[in-house]
């Protein structure tokens, strides 16, 4: 079954507790952090994660785009992420093997991003001890972009490196994610699909998650 994440960013701020109420029947709440330095633009951290956590049933998809994400990947766990991404670009790939391991050290699951321009080779270190690995189809730092349909091919590659080394583990395209555009991730082997305005946007928010399932 295809998974759906759809990312707090596009909901209202204002009302958070309440948005995250409207998007229940999905699989994942995306969390999107970001700090001003791995991208350009700053969102939420650790408290707004520790306050949502009592709100839903849901586990917290939490994508750090954020420098050097070790320093705070334990923090992370204990407000309540249930899962944490964190960019093969963000630091050298010994520290980003002592997150891992500290994610996991905390019993919680551990994951991979790879921004547009980062190939699918990248995730060959990881790939083994990882629960998911996240495709970006937009640049990271913002919310609202198109859909780069020129990232189908690199998450072809993946699925089929998964397939052969890490069959249990997920493989999530977050950025541009829509009606018109979920179909291509699910045929390129995506099953868990992060969507935000498209999601929160939508009249009818459970019939726009059950439309992006395929």
């Amino acid at each position: 079954m295809i998974k759906i994440a759809p990312s707090i960013l596009s909901a209202d701020f204002a009302n958070l507790e309440r948005d995250i109420g409207r998007i229940s029947t999905a699989d994942y709440v995306h969390v999107d952090v970001m700090d001003g330095l791995f991208v350009p633009n700053i969102t939420i951290g650790i408290p707004v994660v520790k306050a949502i956590r009592p709100t839903t049933q849901l586990p917290l998809d939490v994508h750090l785009m954020i420098v050097r994400p070790l320093r705070y990947v334990e923090a992370f766990c204990d407000a309540g992420a249930d899962l944490i991404t964190i960019h093969v670009e963000s630091d050298t790939e010994e520290n980003l093997h002592a997150a891992i391991d500290k994610i996991h050290a905390k019993g919680k699951k551990a994951g991979i991003v790879l921004k547009p321009a980062t190939p699918a080779e990248a995730v060959l270190p990881f790939l083994e001890k990882v629960e998911l690995i996240l495709v970006m189809t937009v640049e990271p730092g913002f919310g609202g972009q198109s859909f780069m349909a020129d990232q189908m091919p690199k998450v072809s590659a993946i699925r089929a490196l998964i397939d052969q080394h890490n069959p249990g583990c997920e493989l999530e395209v977050d950025g541009g994610v829509a009606p018109d555009t979920c179909r291509a991730c699910i045929e390129a082997g995506a099953n868990v699909l992060v969507a935000g305005s498209a999601v929160y946007k939508a009249a009818d928010i459970p019939g726009r998650i059950a439309q992006l399932r395929g």
